[in-house]
């Protein structure tokens, strides 16, 4: 049996604050992953961050915002 979460891997829960993995994961809605490793899924929120802030830059460039 897989121990890993739905469909393998590590997930960041929003709700608990914690990484949860296995048959005991809070719904889709307040979770982040899944994500490789636990050491992955503890950073969520900051690989969050940094994806937004690249696509933020992209919007800005692709709309002429940025010079």
């Amino acid at each position: 049996m897989n121990d890993s979460g739905p469909g393998g891997g590590y997930f960041w829960c929003l709700r608990h604050n914690r990484v949860e993995t296995g048959d005991d994961v809070c719904p889709a809605q307040y979770r982040l992953g899944p994500y490789a490793s636990a050491d992955d899924a503890t950073r969520a929120l900051e690989t969050v961050e940094k994806r937004n802030a690249a696509w933020d830059a992209e919007d800005a460039r692709w709309t002429g915002e940025v010079s």
